[in-house]
């Protein structure tokens, strides 16, 4: 069984966290003082196109060599174990009631019999684990206790696997991201009230993960296919550029929050360009997926209300984009700086101002080997 937790939201033993996206590696120590951290290493490398596609390793030598190349150049060397995540895509997530009275042998019997009711694939492929939530009365006055279930395919776990092998490394922690990124912003979502929904939405390379939590734990979830990816290859379209992977002139722009205004700033030229109406165009479209992902939830649940927006992953560093989503969902939105939360003292120079909300996921899996 993969060790997806141990305990959830929480911290382990030692080691570092290592972060696989389409476009970028990153990896992370942090060392605990107290109830801080400190950051010790920062390292991130390129991802060849090819290496990774839909959020899969699909040449696991390749990245095993590129995790090798990057570790030895950060004197990363005596590193035997890391902490790493599967995309949210790839992964299970469900809350079921069960029986109070079962103890822990049987409710592992009970959830292996169960698991295949939730999944979406044949339960011998599936790596599955779980974890004890609250207590609760159901509307039979029955004492049960909700469970997290989180499952991925045996085949997405056992490329990671085989692929930190042969980087010649261990997987200490194998999780999904969105619970990464859930922990960076823990006190934030600590200090809302329980019926307070958030929706977490990770704009990465070529897709959206939205995440709608409650209470900390995400009750929804799905994967929009639009990233920074899709919105450069729309500017390059509209500005007649060749077509290019690097999304890194995309962190220096700024949107308006109406389209119907002018920025003047950034490379854009104002918010009447070709380009800045192209990016609107493909965020407008993200806006209408957003919306109706909440509103789906809402429909399915009572007594709750979404308060925030959370915008995190490489795409929330454009500017002004809180701001236009503000406006077209009437909603609070916020963009995650994981560093702030975290406290941690950085160099600015090694990891700027505009990088920071993308490096949520790999700072929390950090967290979970921070010693």
């Amino acid at each position: 069984m993969v060790n997806f937790f141990k305990k959830f939201l929480s911290k382990g033993s030692n080691g570092i966290g290592l972060e696989i996206a389409p476009e970028r590696l990153n990896i992370v120590q942090l060392r605990q003082q107290g109830a801080s951290y400190q950051l010790e290493t920062y390292a991130t490398a390129e991802v060849p196109e090819g290496v990774v596609q839909e959020g899969l390793i699909a040449d696991p030598p390749e990245m095993a060599q590129l995790i090798q190349e990057t570790l030895a150049e950060h004197n990363l060397t005596n590193i035997k174990r890391v902490a790493t995540a599967v995309p949210a895509r790839e992964g299970v997530i469900r809350i079921i009631p069960v029986p109070k009275e079962l103890n822990d042998l049987e409710l592992r019997e009970y959830m292996n019999q169960e698991a295949g009711l939730y999944l979406p694939f044949p339960r011998e492929e599936a790596d599955v684990d779980f974890q004890k939530l609250g207590e609760f009365m159901d509307e039979d006055g029955i004492e049960k206790v909700q469970v997290l279930l989180v499952a991925t395919r045996k085949e997405v776990t056992d490329t990671y696997i085989s692929t930190f092998q042969e980087a010649g490394l261990g997987i200490e922690i194998l999780e999904i991201s969105s619970f990464a990124l859930l922990r960076t912003i823990r006190e934030q979502l600590l200090q809302l009230p329980p019926e307070e929904a958030v929706v977490l939405t990770d704009i990465q390379f070529d897709s959206t993960e939205i995440a709608i939590v409650v209470d900390g734990i995400p009750q929804f979830s799905r994967t929009i296919p639009i990233g920074t990816y899709q919105v450069q290859t729309a500017l390059s379209q509209a500005m007649n550029l060749p077509p290019s992977r690097n999304t890194d002139m995309l962190q220096g722009m700024t949107i308006p929050a109406n389209p119907t205004e002018s920025t003047g700033s950034g490379t854009m030229g104002g918010g009447s360009s070709p380009g800045t109406q192209a990016i609107i165009k493909v965020f407008s479209e993200l806006g209408d997926e957003l919306r109706r992902s909440i509103d789906f939830y809402m429909n399915q649940s009572e007594g709750l209300e979404v308060g925030q927006l959370l915008l995190a992953g490489p795409g929330a560093s454009i500017g002004g984009l809180d701001d236009f989503f503000n406006q077209r969902l009437s909603l609070l939105s916020i963009v995650v700086d994981p560093v702030e939360n975290l406290a941690l003292e950085v160099d600015e120079e090694k990891m700027p101002l505009m990088q920071r909300p993308g490096l949520g996921v790999v700072l929390g899996l950090a967290m979970r080997e921070a010693k």
